[in-house]
């Protein structure tokens, strides 16, 4: 079998090999805490209740330390649910579906960080179908400075930088499209920049920089898009070390990586620290994101997938530890919590709900739905970083609409965490409002 990393262009190939040479300083006493993430991670891929999931096994393969046959297993459970067999029945193979441009290119990463042959049909059809997608992204971004993909810029970097990592060719105005968004400051939410979709689009700058394939305009576009993400990404950096808040910062240390910042350069150690510390206070539960920061607490990013040698690797000693978590829910002590619903015009709900201390958001949620005088109606999408709150009292966006349910803390504060990791306290004013983006 021919390996797809000795078909990258020379430059790409040796940036990626100088890149992978400039060691990753680890402090005494915290390998211990990285190996911990690491057991807590494989204990998580070997639950099969729960769907696999391609980011965790790009977290298992970018570890400085392999479980191979656990990681084979998960690689399994990953192909049976995005390269299902023609064998099942056919009401199976529809009842998922097809996965789209995030979740498509995070197995394509997956797929290479398993050293896979993608030139078989199947595979290389997978190919395409990405490129079809990022293309429709890209005609919904139309010509208006202000455009929108049909996903998000998160995703659409997801897409291009799944490309790149397979050497395979992007069609130009696709890319112009996100060095377009970045330029124009397209990755702001609500007046606040989204690190971590900059920190992506980062990603794929520093993966284009490095390939020869593309025109001299573009490259040099793509070099001053590279030095902007990282000026925004230092700009974004809080007194305490994290980069916009601590769930974006793992993908922004991965970018800081990338680009070759290293321990020595305080802007970057400040944010490693910031991790390590809050890693071991227990402030990551959200599997997604400890997926995220495995890698960058290794000094690594999604782009060193591209130079993965897998016959090289072999078993190590992982420790069966686990990380502290939440003391969970506590039935013998109540908080109040006050929730409100509104739109753009009018209140829909608003009730104080009596829950368990621990309770997560999405149980205040269940409780208020049980509530017999005033029920609360609300539904919930299944997605790879947790339930996504979709529809409440029957308000939900339509197709096309650029539309969420934004979550508050009173007044105006939004939560950094899914609705099934925030954790409210007592006296918690919590506020679900339909917000256009």
């Amino acid at each position: 079998m021919v390996f797809p990393w000795l078909r990258l262009p020379f430059l790409l190939l040796f940036h990626l090999l100088f890149a992978s040479a400039q060691l990753c300083e680890i402090p005494a006493g915290a390998l211990e805490l990285i190996q911990t993430l690491n057991s807590d991670l494989l204990k998580v891929a070997g639950d099969g209740s729960q769907e696999p999931n391609p980011s965790l096994y790009l977290a298992l393969r970018l570890s400085s330390q392999h479980n191979l046959e656990k990681e084979r297993e998960y690689l399994n459970r990953l192909t049976d649910v995005f390269q299902p067999q023609s064998s099942r029945m056919p009401s199976e193979l529809n009842r998922r579906k097809k996965p789209g441009t995030g979740e498509l290119a995070l197995y394509l990463l997956a797929q290479r960080a398993a050293c896979q042959d993608m030139d078989t049909p199947e595979r290389n059809r997978m190919v395409t179908r990405l490129k079809l997608l990022l293309n429709k992204e890209m005609k919904q971004i139309g010509h208006k400075e202000k455009g929108h993909p049909i996903t998000n810029y998160y995703q659409y970097s997801l897409g291009i930088l799944a490309l790149c990592i397979h050497n395979k060719r992007t069609d130009p105005e696709v890319i112009w499209k996100l060095l377009s968004a970045e330029h124009n400051g397209r990755f702001y939410h609500h007046q606040t920049l989204s690190v971590d979709t900059e920190a992506m689009a980062g990603l794929v700058f520093v993966c284009l920089e490095q390939s020869p394939s593309y025109p001299h305009n573009l490259q040099v576009g793509v070099r001053r898009a590279m030095k902007r993400a990282k000026a925004k990404i230092l700009e974004a950096r809080t007194p305490d070390g994290v980069y916009g808040n601590i769930y974006s910062s793992p993908l922004a240390v991965q970018f800081l990586s990338a680009v070759g910042m290293r321990q020595n350069q305080q802007e970057f150690s400040s944010g490693m620290a910031a991790l390590r510390q809050r890693l071991e206070r227990g402030d990551f539960q959200n599997n997604v994101i400890r997926s995220q920061l495995l890698p960058a607490l290794y000094c690594k990013s999604y782009v060193d997938i591209a130079s993965m040698a897998c016959q090289t690797q072999t078993d190590s000693f992982i420790p069966d530890l686990s990380l502290s978590k939440p003391l969970g829910i506590d039935l013998t002590r109540n908080i109040s919590i006050r929730l409100e619903v509104r739109n753009a015009f009018q209140l829909l709900y608003q009730n104080v709900l009596v829950v368990p201390w621990g309770s997560t958001l999405l149980d205040v949620l269940e409780a208020a739905a049980k509530d017999v005088l005033q029920p609360l109606r609300y539904e919930t999408q299944k997605t790879l970083s947790g339930p996504m709150l979709t529809g409440v009292m029957g308000e939900r966006p339509q197709e096309g609409e650029r539309r969420y349910w934004r979550i508050l803390r009173h007044p105006n504060s939004s939560l950094d965490q899914g609705i099934a990791e925030y954790t409210p306290q007592d006296g918690d004013h919590i506020i679900l409002k339909m917000t256009s983006w």
